[in-house]
């Protein structure tokens, strides 16, 4: 392949895997160099001031793994949404052409099916049924004055431990010699 350089990729379209989805579903498409701040933006301006009941989010290969960050962003901002995840492979299509192409002949192009991973997730305001696979239900809301160890809808990380003695770093160690040949005190040991 180092004769050849990349010149064209197409993924192939699938329906959304989501049964009985209002045809005015927003499917934010998430691809490897989306940017979550534009992502989560329009998003959230959908659900909030639109007033979105539903949302997908949609991504394949690289970006699988910043769909599920939006996701995850926008269940801690919103909180209460029902989620439904599909986990499925998609076929993308690379053509390749030839850097070293023959003299007086035409391009030679080579074509790549590849099958990657792909993940669709719902989020709902309203209930979803929570028998089909994939889903997970609402986190529950931490109420005010309430301990908040666990994790917690702010995002604040647990307290840490008070330290133990074995874990602090050890501190210079002086140690008094009672034999005749020494100076009387060695440090370091």
């Amino acid at each position: 392949m180092e004769n050849f350089r990349k010149v064209r990729t197409s993924e192939e379209e699938m329906p959304l895997p989501f049964p009985d989805l209002p045809p005015d579903v927003v499917e934010m498409k998430v691809k490897e160099g989306s940017k979550i701040r534009n992502l989560m933006n329009f998003a959230m301006a959908q659900m909030e001031l639109k007033g979105r009941r539903q949302i997908v989010f949609s991504g394949c290969g690289r970006a699988v793994t910043k769909t599920i960050t939006c996701v995850e962003i926008m269940k801690r901002k919103l909180g209460g949404l029902h989620q439904v995840t599909k986990v499925r492979y998609k076929t993308v299509l690379e053509v390749w052409e030839s850097q070293d192409p023959l003299p007086d002949g035409p391009a030679q192009n080579l074509t790549v099916h590849k099958n990657v991973p792909s993940i669709c997730i719902l989020l709902s305001r309203d209930p979803l049924d929570p028998n089909q696979t994939g889903y997970q239900p609402p986190e529950p809301r931490h109420e005010a004055g309430e301990d908040t160890s666990g994790s917690s809808a702010k995002g604040l990380k647990r307290p840490l431990p008070p330290p133990c003695e074995e874990l602090l770093p050890k501190k210079l160690q002086v140690q008094v010699s009672d034999s005749p040949r020494g100076s009387g005190t060695t440090a370091g040991q």
